[in-house]
């Protein structure tokens, strides 16, 4: 079987769903940007409903489920992290909103700074996703992206007077 057969026959199972988010990773251009928009709406109702506390948890479960996801869909299409991948997105994504409440202007922040570090990938995002292999390594440099966002948006909120926590 070719890789993109393999790739596609993965992308139809409970993984390829779960890793490109429902889909949302099959979108064209620039899928980490689509996937990091899809997690917003997840994180307002998580949040909202039932505080930063369960969108911290609900985020530590989606990394276990999204290192599964990853790592079949990765071992599937022989590509070590597809573009089509984004829950990884969508768990960094999460993480950099924790700091705060649900907020347009914040979360419109929150996504900023987090597609700024996922792109940079300052240390040690970069060299988690340059030498961890498999579905740990498709999600720990988002996971890293995610918290470098958090921090700032957390000094932000704080200079502003808005501090979460």
């Amino acid at each position: 079987m070719t890789a993109s057969a393999t790739s596609a026959s993965a992308a139809t199972t409970a993984a390829g769903w779960i890793a490109t988010w429902f889909g949302v990773g099959r979108l064209p251009l620039a899928p980490g940007t689509w996937g990091s928009l899809a997690a917003l709406p997840f994180a307002w109702i998580i949040a909202w409903l039932f505080g930063a506390r369960a969108l911290l948890i609900a985020a530590a479960l989606l990394f276990v489920i999204g290192w599964w996801a990853a790592g079949r869909v990765s071992h599937a299409s022989g590509v070590k992290d597809a573009g089509s991948i984004v829950v990884d997105e969508v768990v960094g994504q999460w993480l950099a909103l924790v700091v705060t409440p649900p907020d347009a202007v914040a979360y419109l922040a929150g996504f900023a700074l987090f597609r700024l570090f996922d792109i940079m990938k300052p240390w040690p995002a970069r060299w988690l996703d340059q030498h961890v292999p498999g579905g740990l390594g498709v999600m720990a440099d988002d996971v890293a992206a995610g918290f470098y966002a958090a921090f700032v948006l957390w000094l932000i909120l704080l200079i502003l007077g808005k501090p979460h926590f």
